[in-house]
């Protein structure tokens, strides 16, 4: 039975709404698990590349770059591309430089290899986010991004688990191929649930003006914002905390990979983003999850694993839980051409994961894991003042690209 939501939600059997969701959140991880399964290895990566905490963190995260290229570019092409087909082609093509990362030892090749993984790990994020748009009413759109959210968050947990414990048993090679191996699954699954439909080459409307169309509303502008702060957030947390845990704090870089339950309560709190967000709407949501990801960097800078545990924890759900709202908003907010205002999301979202990465390694290498923290902290609150922009649309409208 394949994957379709034309009314989602309206009518309903609770089991087909579950099943929809876990089918979702699945392929999302499937996709995203590359993205953040790597952060897991830093510590032995820069051991095996010789290279400092820095250097090697921007290699990692270089899958930003493409990511973001990505993003524009699929919106571009949107018109041409048929959703199910371009999803389960990027997760195939996905595995191929994720299995030739198990066999390089340059660190420049490694950096190329995932900015490569990032252009296809985009194409298909942007082609769930756009099928799903497409398809959601205004009331379901918030809930079948959550869901997506949710894939990501175990991508997150699970991902890095996965990729330790494959780390441990086989080596690092070991843990790229059992990645490309998922993500090939990935493929599959896309293939036999995700359902196809005709409304392809519906939008007319030319990539650039939908581009400046999205970009003159102050909210969807603002959201655009607020995604780069997202991964901004995110990845300077959870990329240089690796530092902070195997350094100061002790653990062993084997069991580090234990250390991401921490993501264990956002699995459960970002499936309620889409609810709470249909009856408190997107603004008040992002304070509320930026306001707990907040205190979260606060008990980061203390000296102790429980509370830096606790701090990632809540870090965690507050950013998951913020991005779900963030992202449902983009799909409820954008009444035309959903592949343009997602690629524009995607895209901001992924260059503040890059600047995240860059930026604020040299701030760690530089001036030490507290002053991190406390850039990161301001990036936050500049979140928080960008969401007074965002207004909510009408209940009643729809959020499809076709009449």
């Amino acid at each position: 039975m394949a994957l379709t939501i034309p009314g989602a939600l309206r009518g309903e059997r609770p089991r087909d709404v579950v099943r929809r969701g876990t089918i979702i959140a699945a392929i999302a991880f499937l996709t995203l698990i590359d993205l953040f399964g790597a952060q897991a290895l830093l510590p032995g990566l820069v051991e095996a590349y010789d290279v400092d905490a820095g250097t090697m963190g921007v290699a990692v995260n270089a899958s930003t770059i493409g990511m973001a290229a990505s993003g524009l570019a699929v919106a571009w092409f949107s018109n041409r591309i048929d959703r199910k087909k371009g999803l389960w082609i990027s997760l195939a093509l996905l595995s191929i430089p994720t299995f030739l990362l198990g066999l390089t030892d340059d660190v420049t090749v490694f950096f190329w290899l995932r900015v490569l993984q990032g252009v296809f790990m985009a194409a298909a994020f942007t082609l769930t986010m756009t099928y799903l748009s497409e398809q959601c009413d205004v009331t379901a759109a918030a809930g079948a991004m959550a869901a997506y959210v949710t894939g990501n968050v175990a991508s997150n947990l699970f991902g890095r688990l996965l990729t330790a414990s494959s780390a441990d048993l086989f080596g690092i090679p070991g843990a790229f191929w059992t990645m490309a191996a998922l993500n090939l699954l990935g493929a599959l699954l896309a293939v036999v649930f995700v359902g196809s439909y005709s409304d392809v080459k519906a939008q007319g409307e030319p990539p650039l003006a939908a581009w400046k169309a999205h970009l003159a509303e102050p909210g969807l502008r603002a959201a655009f914002a607020i995604g780069f702060v997202l991964l901004f957030v995110f990845v300077g947390v959870f990329t240089y905390v690796n530092f902070e845990l195997v350094g100061p704090l002790g653990i062993d870089p084997a069991a580090l990979g234990v250390v991401y339950f921490v993501f264990l309560p956002a699995i459960f709190t970002t499936p309620l983003a889409g609810r709470t967000t249909r009856r408190f709407g997107a603004k008040p949501v992002f304070w509320a999850a930026s306001a707990v990801a907040g205190l979260g960097i606060g008990l980061m800078l203390l000296p102790s694993l429980i509370a830096v545990l606790a701090g990632m924890a809540l870090v965690g759900a507050g950013t998951f839980f913020a991005q779900a709202a963030a992202t449902g908003y983009v799909g409820r907010t954008a009444t035309r051409n959903h592949a343009a205002a997602n690629g524009l999301y995607l895209t901001a979202y992924y260059l503040g994961g890059l600047a995240g990465a860059a930026l604020l390694g040299e701030v760690y290498t530089a001036a030490g894991w507290p002053v991190t923290l406390a850039a990161i902290a301001a990036a936050l609150a500049l979140g928080c003042a960008l969401a007074t922009q965002m207004t909510e649309p009408s209940p009643a409208q729809p959020t499809g690209d076709s009449p």
